[in-house]
């Protein structure tokens, strides 16, 4: 009875915090999208600060002093808010550890290891030294960009956890033939996201302006040279002059063209999962939100990124990464009437 009570109090645990992870990665590309990321220049607080409020006059003499510059008290509220998500993430984190490892103590463990909580929390505490250094960086996007992966790492592992304390109805046995594909929608979709926070990160989403040519052109001229230097200043070259039109057009073109190997491969898969019961939903929530990412990066373009249709295409894609994810596990936990928990104190690998 215990054990049963623990469990169902840390698999809501889990889920509430998934739940808020996903809001706080869409916060997140608001912060960014909206050009908050330095709305308080230092970290943790605002002009060694707690809140924005304490640090009105500093705020207010930062704006004057440069109006059209990145500080601004709604700025440094959107950051600070940011700040405030994520720190809450980590004390629900926290509380997961907690549990975890108290159930071990009593002798009385869950059907979860505790070093999955603690996985998260290390992964946590690397995604917050990330977010100072996002910050003490000036937004530097191999910086920015690895701060928006690892959240969504964050996600994906909350997810998969999520779903391993959830029971699953029986399935056919046959859909785990299909791992290896799993796994490869997997990848593309990351490697896609990867791409997508690159545009992100160095402000490139305007570098074609129409569809589905780029700049009136099928292979407009490009710099891949310079766009895909990872280490360089926001706007700069890794020589110190300024980016070139031609190396944010390579960064948008290849991330929209590999936009359509992505699409036609998740749709391709989520088709193929649907005749199996178990795989059904989450296979059609690919499949609708796939459409929707295909509409708001089209709205974008067209409508010159309006900044819910951004956000939403932000969150659109953390939404695909936990469905794909689920998706992953229920084919690896393909067994019929298979239970979504693990055997007692194994460590995730």
């Amino acid at each position: 009875m215990w054990v049963k009570a623990d469990d169902d109090k840390f698999r809501k645990l889990v889920w509430i915090t998934t739940f808020l992870t996903l809001d706080l990665v869409m916060f997140g590309g608001f912060t960014r999208l909206t050009d908050s990321g330095l709305g308080c220049p230092d970290w943790p607080g605002c002009y060694g600060t707690s809140s924005p409020f304490i640090a009105h006059a500093a705020i207010t003499a930062a704006h004057q002093a440069m109006p059209t510059g990145p500080v601004s008290m709604t700025k440094a509220w959107i950051e600070m808010i940011h700040r405030y998500f994520a720190m809450a993430i980590g004390v629900l984190i926290i509380a997961q550890v907690a549990i975890a490892w108290a159930a071990r103590l009593r002798r009385r463990p869950l059907h979860v290891s505790p070093w999955w909580p603690t996985s998260l929390l290390l992964l946590i505490l690397v995604q917050g030294a990330f977010g100072a250094w996002t910050v003490t960086m000036k937004l530097q996007p191999v910086i920015v960009t690895i701060h928006l992966l690892l959240g969504l790492t964050l996600l994906g592992t909350l997810g998969w956890l999520a779903a391993r304390q959830t029971p699953l109805p029986s399935h056919d046995p046959e859909a785990g033939r299909y791992r290896a594909a799993a796994l490869a929608a997997l990848v593309l979709l990351v490697v896609q996201i990867a791409l997508g926070g690159w545009v992100s990160t160095n402000y490139a989403v305007l570098a074609c302006t129409d569809f589905p040519t780029c700049n009136g052109q099928w292979i407009p001229p490009m710099d891949f040279q310079h766009g895909f230097h990872l280490w360089r200043a926001l706007g700069m070259t890794k020589d110190g002059d300024a980016i070139t039109q031609d190396a944010l057009v390579a960064i948008h073109w290849t991330h929209r063209t590999f936009a359509f190997v992505v699409v036609a491969y998740l749709v391709a898969f989520a088709l193929k999962m649907r005749r199996f019961e178990s795989l059904r939903r989450p296979a059609n929530g690919v499949l609708l939100v796939v459409l929707l990412q295909f509409v708001t990066g089209l709205t974008n373009i067209v409508l010159q990124w309006p900044l819910p249709v951004a956000v939403a295409h932000n969150g659109g894609a953390a939404i695909l990464l936990l469905l794909v994810v689920m998706l992953n596990f229920r084919i690896l936990s393909s067994r019929p009437g298979r239970v979504a928990q693990p055997a007692r104190d194994v460590a995730p690998a």
